[in-house]
């Protein structure tokens, strides 16, 4: 009978053991204590935190961006409407079109960092795939040496390192086994722990390059919607500018046909004065009167106390001047302004029907009585007791009369040029509690 080989076994014995040790300091590697600043694994871990925040302030980057867009939006369908709406204010839609180009321009300024900001995702990516691949080589290198160390030390062993490890009743069994031959595995273990620790920081790399990755996709698909909004919007502005410069090429040649019309009749100024002065008197005199008519149709019921509802424009053509203040020569003082217009002109064409603005009934048709000569004819609708509309310089002979009751949108003159007038309008005012109001606020 052969007797074993002590010696032998014992060292096979201590190899295993400390293969195991071994395999203990891999295992236990992932639990290892916090690492100091300035090492790879913190450095690894400030990285994600800071690529982390970045994505948060991408993130809410973008929300902002939609915000914008939609408010964008908004304005450049608020332009188009009061460009196709009827009888445009001209120097509002003039804000209105300057606002959208600003917002436009500042969408393409947002464009162009935006296509950095995917530039630098896609640079940040780049770098951490790199990291990833160096990490994964230097991994790989690390395990191919551990492999070759614990087979030089299980050359003599018959049991394989999978078999001892199945074979241990617990964890802390192995534990308790090695404690003595730790001491002989230390450059195996440092080596283990250190493969631990790389696979925890290549993990982390691969975390922040999905994280960075799929944020710099989702910039791109912005970036690409906000290419197509830009594209889209500018096309948009284009279309309102020529519709701009079309109802400023219109308006401009309407005043030039009343400024044209103005300086033929060669007025001095003490005329053109006097003229402004008996014009003022002549509607103050008319005011006077229609207030006694509603007074009297007042106690017949036939006007209202209040009226239900909004007015609607008589008539749809170009703005040759808004309420207020204004720069023709022609209105007369008034407060502050050297020049002050008591309500619209509207110019489209000799003839064209002007229509009642609201339902009400017919005050005044006819020519002005205390107009001097050139007397203009004038319709005056009340819509309540308070509120009444005048439609001045219509063509003679309107189709209502004092005393008729009309409906909104129904005739009652035509577009002429009675009157102290430069040119074929209406003038269109509307008048609450014994005063000229803005009509554009009662539409």
């Amino acid at each position: 009978m052969r007797r074993p080989h002590i010696g032998r076994g014992l060292a096979a014995r201590r190899a295993r053991l400390v293969v195991v040790a071994c395999l203990v300091a891999l295992l236990a590697g992932m639990f290892v204590a916090p690492v100091s600043a300035g090492d790879p694994l913190a450095d690894a871990y400030a990285k994600q935190k800071a690529i982390q925040a970045k994505i948060e302030a991408q993130k809410a980057q973008i929300a902002h961006l939609r915000v914008l867009q939609a408010g964008l939006q908004t304005n450049i369908a608020a332009t188009a409407a009061k460009l196709d709406g009827v009888n445009a204010n001209l120097a509002d839609v003039r804000k209105s079109v300057a606002t959208t180009t600003t917002l436009v321009n500042q969408s393409r300024d947002r464009l162009q960092a935006l296509t950095r900001q995917v530039k630098d995702w896609d640079v940040q990516v780049a770098g951490l795939q790199a990291d990833i691949e160096q990490q994964t080589r230097l991994l790989t290198i690390r395990k191919a040496l551990l492999a070759t160390r614990l087979r030089a030390a299980y050359v003599t062993s018959r049991t394989s390192v999978l078999e001892t490890v199945l074979s241990a009743q617990s964890f802390t069994d192995i534990i308790s086994d090695v404690s003595s031959y730790l001491d002989i595995s230390a450059q195996d273990q440092a080596l283990a722990t250190q493969i631990d620790r790389e696979r925890q920081l290549l993990q982390i790399s691969q975390q922040s390059a999905e994280q960075a990755r799929s944020t710099a996709d989702e910039l791109r698909l912005e970036t690409r919607a906000e290419k197509l909004a830009v594209v889209a919007n500018l096309a948009t502005l284009k279309a309102s500018r020529d519709k701009l410069k079309k109802l400023e090429a219109e308006t401009s040649r309407q005043l030039g046909i009343q400024q044209g019309n103005f300086r033929r009749a060669n007025l001095t100024s003490s005329q053109l004065k006097a003229a402004m002065n008996r014009e003022i008197a002549a509607e103050n005199a008319l005011k006077d009167k229609i207030a006694q008519i509603i007074a009297s149709q007042q106690l017949g019921g036939n006007i209202p106390s209040q009226y239900n509802g909004s007015l609607a424009w008589p008539l749809s053509g170009v703005i040759t001047q808004e309420f207020g203040c204004t720069g023709v020569e022609a209105e007369p003082p008034l407060g502050n302004c050297a020049h002050y217009h008591n309500g619209i002109d509207i110019a489209t064409g000799m003839g064209a029907p002007i229509r009642a603005a609201g339902d009400g009934v017919v005050v005044f048709a006819g020519y002005n009585p205390y107009d001097p000569y050139p007397k203009a004819v004038i319709v005056i609708i009340a819509h309540s007791t308070a509120l009444q509309t005048w439609y001045a310089h219509l063509e003679p002979g309107p189709p209502v009369h004092a005393g008729q009751k009309v409906a909104q949108g129904q005739v009652i003159g035509y577009e002429g040029m009675t009157g102290r007038t430069t040119g074929p309008h209406l003038h269109w005012m509307v008048e609450l509690g014994q005063s000229f109001r803005n009509p554009r606020l009662f539409l």
